[in-house]
């Protein structure tokens, strides 16, 4: 054979095996995309994302979308070709799989975070826009979640109301903590509660829960390095009642960048005239209950997806800011904000046509 060809041949079966090794080797990745945008205001799959019933709304043009990012899922296993093409590709993002899927969680208990996170931002949304509309909303503090083996196991339950603690009122979800590390691992905390079937059996009906009961609890010790804590296994929250309906219908989204967004689109519905003017605006954040707005991921991929639906503004949580300003899609303008008050300045602008002065994001 000659040398020339007996080359080209080794190079051709070098180059197989190169692309070959790159399809199956399998490496450390996810890979992050634009995802859809769905429009507040207007309907997803055949229904409004914002339902209201029980108070007078108003009809609403233009558009508040919220945006969102495609993942990959946890158990897939991304290849080394694959991995390239999405480092070259404009629009897309590889990053470290536990960046998406930190200390080996799966993709259920991804879904599952994913959905309860989803759902606290609409229940923050609709408190956020009706505090800004200065609609009354009753609140109360929650058992949220109960660690499994924990004290707190069989004692207290998920939605159990808690209103003292030791005897001393709890006004807010960091009460507890505060309240039960005032104790040693060992000593007995009494919890003061409402049932969670009373209390809902007492919303339902429309009147106040006043059965309560005393929970002793015997309290262990945290796991932190160091000085332990008394702990007895329980994040506390935050449950509302509204003075009338509002349901968020959008199913397969998860997570909490959507809540500034629902806010606004409430907002809106509840009030006369448009907030948009017609114009076309997205954005993200999440909200709490203050109406504070906060920082998401994937900023780039919802910029890219909103303009790509033809997004003119786009509202951008003030910490997400520079990461946003480094390749903004053109033909979007990027509007800093810090709060729901600060949105809600910049779309009275945008309507009037008076945008000079938008707070900006840069670099």
């Amino acid at each position: 054979m000659p040398r020339r060809t007996a080359t080209m041949l080794a190079s051709t079966l070098m180059l197989i095996a190169l692309l070959c090794a790159g399809v199956l080797i399998p490496v450390p990745y996810s890979e992050m995309s634009p995802g859809p945008t769905v429009n507040t205001l207007g309907e997803h799959d055949g229904e409004p994302v914002l339902q209201i019933a029980g108070r007078k709304t108003y009809p609403a043009d233009g558009h508040l979308n919220m945006t969102t990012v495609r993942v990959t899922s946890a158990d897939y296993r991304m290849n080394l070709v694959e991995a390239v093409y999405g480092w070259l590709a404009h629009d897309n993002k590889v990053v470290p799989h536990d960046t998406l899927y930190p200390d080996g969680k799966t993709e259920e208990e991804s879904t599952q975070e994913n959905a309860e996170e989803f759902s606290q931002s609409q229940e923050s949304a609709k408190v956020a826009a009706l505090k800004e509309l200065d609609i009354p909303v009753a609140s109360w503090v929650i058992v949220s979640t109960v660690v499994k083996g924990s004290p707190a196991e069989g004692r207290l339950h998920a939605g159990d109301v808690i209103k003292a603690v030791d005897g001393k009122a709890v006004k807010a979800p960091g009460d507890v903590a505060g309240l039960v590390t005032k104790h040693k691992p060992g000593q007995d905390v009494v919890f003061t509660i409402v049932p969670a079937k009373e209390q809902a059996a007492a919303e339902k009906a429309r009147r106040t829960a006043t059965k309560t009961q005393d929970v002793t609890i015997r309290t262990a010790a945290s796991d932190d390095s160091g000085e332990k804590r008394a702990i007895v296994g329980i994040s506390a929250g935050t449950d509302h009642t509204f003075p009338f309906t509002i349901d968020i219908k959008l199913a397969d989204v998860g997570g909490p960048s959507a809540g500034l967004m629902f806010a606004l689109g409430i907002y809106d519905k509840l009030t006369p005239g448009d907030l948009t003017g017609g114009t076309f605006v997205a954005g993200t954040g999440t909200i709490d209950d203050d109406g504070k707005v906060g920082p998401i991921g994937g900023i780039a991929m919802k910029t890219v997806g909103a303009r790509g639906q033809g997004a003119q503004y786009f509202l951008t949580p003030a910490e997400n800011c520079a990461a946003a300003a480094k390749d903004t899609p053109a033909g979007l303008r990027l509007v800093k904000v810090h709060t729901i008050d600060d949105a809600l300045a910049a779309l009275k602008d945008i309507r009037s046509g008076d945008t000079a002065d938008l707070p900006k994001c840069t670099k």
